[in-house]
């Protein structure tokens, strides 16, 4: 390895877990984890490394030493250096990692550190999926709409259905809605009422009610009195098999 003239590029303030990006993203993750892993090793006890193949998170690794002291070494010494062809950039992580976290609290601290980030990721991907579609709301080019276009229409009922005025907001699909207390759940088998849904879901933290809809099978409203426990549930949960055929249910929030 050579090492690169590059600024220290330093900008969070020091934890345990260290972010190296700028790697190159033609490496299989094995190869690219085992190198890094044995660069790192020399700094300190290296208790986690997280490397990812998916689009985002490409080129980008955390790595989580034991303490702060071997990050602040690797920080040093690392900055600049170049992993297969390609200079590391270093920095601190913004947030704590899972390991971290696991190793320093209890378990309680545990799963509210896992809730809060999950929430924050959903949060995300329902900012991302908002401005995409405001993208396609319009072709590049299109004129501005006049006065009568743009005066605010009444919201339309119902989730899911969108708006048949052109300059009304764009519609986020339910995947990535933000998270709330309250779950809509789909494709339940007929058969399944309060009691059955409230054995599922009342094991969650702070549950409420679960609320069928007169006439319309298949669906319901699972209430927790706070984010946590929708969180949780919903991620426990969607995708779970259920009936005689084991039919996939689907747990998405509640459209506000």
């Amino acid at each position: 390895m050579a090492a690169a003239a590059v600024q220290s590029g330093v900008t969070q303030p020091p934890n345990p877990t260290v972010y190296v990006r700028n790697l190159e993203e033609r490496i299989k993750i094995d190869d690219l984890k085992e190198a890094l892993t044995e660069i790192f090793s020399e700094y300190g006890n290296v208790i986690d490394l997280v490397a990812k193949k998916n689009l985002k998170a490409k080129g980008q690794a955390f790595v989580v030493f034991e303490d702060v002291e071997a990050a602040e070494r690797a920080i040093k010494e690392v900055q600049g250096f170049e992993l297969f062809d390609k200079p590391m950039l270093l920095d601190y992580a913004k947030t704590r990692s899972d390991a971290t976290v696991h190793r320093e609290g209890n378990e309680e601290e545990f799963e509210l550190h896992k809730r809060r980030r999950l929430a924050e990721k959903e949060r995300k991907q329902a900012h991302q999926a908002a401005e995409e579609q405001k993208k396609l709301k319009r072709p590049a080019g299109a004129t501005a709409p006049d006065a009568a276009a743009t005066r605010p229409t009444k919201a339309t009922r119902g989730a899911g259905l969108k708006s048949s005025n052109p300059g009304a907001g764009a519609v986020v699909p339910e995947e990535y809605l933000p998270p709330n207390k309250i779950l809509f759940v789909q494709n339940l088998p007929e058969d399944y009422d309060v009691d059955g849904l409230t054995a599922i879901f009342g094991r969650f933290e702070g549950f409420r009610e679960v609320r069928l809809v007169p006439g319309r099978k298949g669906i319901a409203f699972v209430e927790y009195e706070a984010e946590a426990g929708a969180i949780s549930a919903k991620e426990s949960t969607s995708g779970m098999g259920l009936g005689a055929e084991s039919k996939p249910i689907k747990v998405v929030y509640q459209r506000q």
